[in-house]
């Protein structure tokens, strides 16, 4: 094939490390499962490209291949420019012309790559507005051509009224030769005479919001530098198609509606007559996105913090409110607007916002539950963060933390209306945002409640949330922030109380189907209403229902409102054998179940198995199960819980990471039992084994040895190897493997370093992740 080699990148191109030589031959051979291995074919043979910095000369690989290996044409490299000979010192008068920056141009057209490939074409005008974690063009015209040996340029971005370096709000980012992951960094793509086209790279964890830009340039030789401002600005949003954004959204489908859909629906009125009216968000609208930065800006919160959506959202969930930091909007529910705008008469966030910001923060008149939400949601999807407007009927407001809904009589049954503080909404209108949350235990990131309706105080300013949908569900209340509230709004029990003569007050009634009903958001892709009940509560009636409202109130202002068990006596716990299930298998664990007591004891327990990314996100839940437990006295007892391979072979994200809940309630003595039990399944390592001595100059090989542990094929499989002083990283195109195959590589190369060295290895692959292998090599003086 005249023409064509197997994609191993150019070694000239890869690795960061000078002195690391590349590999000098490659070996690759696949066996299929039940194959005898055979001896290795013929060779092909080529000349890679000749890296002018680093090598002397040509260095050749070879590939045995006994299946297949994909082949890809080679990039034609750049014909260098041929340089004319100075004349009469002329070299002299180009080095003494200092080098300056004569403009910047953001390729900021709404039309241009920039802004397409960041999914921010959509937003008015021709700012360059970019996502974080992704890389972005810029073009640089200088005064004279760019010299790599002997000018020098960095770019320096600046956020906040006091850019500090410490805090990640001044960004000094230096020019490199490859562009890594996870930093800011820039690098020269196109060099046309006195202009540069820079390739520049953020981080997922950068800053959010406004930035201005200067350019530096110098020499190597001297000092002295210009610098040259940005007439523009860049604005940088979180990115919910980033995977290392903690607002990452795998669903393409759930970002064009949580981020791009700029018109929704927002529902209202009653459970048996539930209304619906379209609301224009307008995230894109001109004007619109400088409102929603000037809002970040008066909030007072440190530039720094905008970094964190979890911060960004709970400081959004104060500002959209004006009662006590001048927000955006004045809630009034008196039914007087004669001074105002009727809450009802509003049909888009576009004109409050704009209202807003060209009054400089003057707080506009009038909102109530559904205007606070859908300015949420305008704010929020136009700064990058997912989010919907959630609507639910029956909605209690607790006033005292008790986590139930209070209404006392008098000992003749008369209501005690200085009492009855509690309420519950005909409906109200909050929101979900999406995210992870590495700040709760694993489980607890993905939709998030936040409430910008003022109705309490959070650690002393009206705001609420960012509270985890799934700590509501499972009552887990004591997890920030404001869980108890939200909680109390969709399944608080409704109880009824009596004072008696001496002036306490007994139960005497309660109802458990009061509140939370018809939790309603805008479906994904249609104007139909899509029920989320049930990521809120379970079931109602069910023990895992009880369970949650039983356990919230242990935390709240009337922990005793319901009775305590009578003995806790029985523990359940997981384990697992050795290093854990293997990926490719069914996947066991063992349930211990102890009876502590010298009574019988009788449970049911619940399981349910979900995937879970690694930022503590739920997927889905892929099983689950009740398992009756009867144990006798002093019993222990195993349970044998397996997940089979084919429920599981489908659904697995990065990390192959689930999470097994157990709950359960101890008949006898109404004892809570519950476990939460984090595992991944394991996946196999690649085996390095060094052939040859290690010596400096002198060539060795390391074979390299993989096996395929699931009864499907592998597609598309790469092996990334690297060695620091060994030699430099490149890539190996395998292709597909056969399920349960075993493929050899064997890598021959050249150690440039004395010393313990490390050769590394791993291998890329959609349905298979974290594989990787690495063997020391201690490497001797020649």
């Amino acid at each position: 094939m005249p023409g064509e080699r197997p994609s191993v990148r150019g070694t000239s191109e890869v690795g960061r490390f000078p002195g690391a030589a590349p590999p000098t031959r490659v070996e690759l051979t696949i066996h299929k499962a039940g194959e005898r291995k055979q001896e290795e074919g013929g060779c092909r043979r080529w000349f890679r490209k000749m890296c002018p910095c680093c090598c002397k000369r040509q260095n050749s690989h070879s590939y045995d291949v006994t299946d297949k290996v994909e082949f890809v044409k080679p990039p034609t490299p750049a014909p260098e420019p041929v340089k004319p000979k100075p004349e009469n010192g002329e070299a002299k008068e180009m080095e003494e012309i200092q080098l300056s920056v004569r403009s910047v141009d953001l390729l900021s057209s709404k039309t241009g790559q920039n802004r397409r490939e960041h999914h921010t074409d959509l937003y008015h005008g021709e700012e360059l507005i970019i996502r974080r974690g992704q890389t972005f063009q810029i073009e640089i015209e200088l005064s004279r051509p760019f010299n790599a040996d002997t000018d020098k340029l960095h770019l320096d971005l600046k956020t906040g009224p006091l850019p500090m370096v410490s805090k990640g709000t001044h960004v000094i980012i230096p020019m490199v030769d490859q562009l890594e992951d996870e930093c800011w960094e820039a690098k020269i793509v196109e060099q046309d005479g006195t202009t540069v086209k820079l390739s520049v790279n953020s981080p997922a964890t950068a800053v959010c919001g406004l930035y201005g830009l200067a350019v530096t340039c110098g020499s190597t030789k001297s000092e002295s530098t210009t610098t040259h401002n940005s007439s523009k600005n860049i604005v940088m949003l979180f990115n919910p198609w980033c995977e290392e954004d903690t607002v990452f959204l795998d669903d393409e489908e759930e970002r064009k509606e949580y981020v791009l859909n700029d018109i929704g629906r927002i529902y209202y009125g009653t459970e048996k007559q539930i209304g619906a009216r379209t609301w224009n968000f307008g995230q894109f609208h001109e004007g619109i996105l400088e409102a929603c930065l000037f809002i970040l800006e008066k909030s007072d919160m440190p530039a720094s913090g905008r970094a964190d959506p979890v911060n960004v959202v709970r400081v959004i969930s104060a500002m959209i409110n004006a009662q006590d930091d001048l927000g955006v909007l004045v809630g009034n529910w008196s039914g007087d607007y004669s001074d105002g705008v009727s809450p009802s008469s509003w049909s888009s966030s576009v004109e409050i916002l704009r209202k807003y910001h060209s009054s400089n923060g003057t707080p506009v008149s009038y909102g109530q539950c559904w205007v606070f939400s859908a300015v949420t949601t305008t704010v929020l999807r136009c700064l990058g963060i997912p989010a919907r407007s959630v609507t639910n009927f029956q909605s209690a407001h607790d006033t005292d933390v008790s986590l139930t809904t209070d209404v006392f009589f008098d000992e003749n049954m008369e209501p005690i209306d200085y009492l009855n503080r509690d309420s519950v909404w005909n409906f109200h209108v909050w929101n979900d945002c999406w995210m992870a949350r590495p700040d709760l235990p694993p489980g607890h990131g993905g939709w998030q409640a936040v409430d910008s309706t003022p109705q309490e105080t959070s650690q002393g300013t009206f705001r609420c949330g960012p509270a985890s949908v799934n700590a509501i569900r499972s009552g887990q209340v004591y997890l920030k922030h404001d869980t108890p509230f939200v909680f109390a709004e969709v399944n608080s029990d409704k109880i009824y109380w009596q004072r008696n003569l001496d002036g306490t007050f007994s139960q005497i009634h309660s109802e458990k189907k009061a509140v939370g009903h018809f939790i309603s958001t805008k479906a994904v892709g249609s104007d139909e209403r899509a029920d989320i009940t049930h990521l809120y509560k379970h079931q109602e009636d069910s023990e895992e229902e009880r369970i949650a409202v039983e356990t919230a109130s242990r935390y709240g202002s009337k922990p005793n409102v319901y009775s305590s068990p009578m003995a806790e006596d029985v523990s359940v716990e997981v384990k697992m054998d050795g290093e854990g299930p293997r990926m490719g298998a069914d996947a066991q664990l063992s349930i211990l179940v102890k009876n502590l007591s010298s009574q019988p004891r009788r449970t049911t327990l619940h399981s349910q198995v979900a995937v879970m990314y690694y930022t503590g996100v739920l997927k889905g839940t892929i099983k689950k199960e009740q398992m009756p437990v009867e144990l006798l006295p002093n019993e222990e007892k195993t349970i044998e819980w397996i997940l089979p391979y084919q429920q599981y072979q489908n659904q697995l994200v990065d990390q192959a990471a689930l999470m097994l809940t157990l709950s359960g309630r101890v008949s006898e003595t109404q004892q809570v039992l519950a476990n939460q039990t984090t595992f991944r399944l394991r996946t196999p390592d690649l085996t390095i084994k060094p052939l040859g001595d290690a010596v400096v100059g002198k060539e060795m090989a390391a074979k390299i040895t993989f096996t395929n542990p699931l009864p499907r094929v592998l597609k598309g499989v790469i092996f990334r190897v690297e060695g620091l002083g060994l030699q430099k990283g490149h890539e190996v195109v395998v292709g597909d493997v056969g399920g349960h195959s075993t493929v050899t590589l064997t890598e021959h190369f050249i150690p440039s370093q004395p010393g313990p060295r490390k050769l590394v290895a791993s291998l890329d692959c959609k349905q298979l992740t974290q594989v990787h292998g690495v063997a020391d090599i201690v490497v001797l003086e020649q």
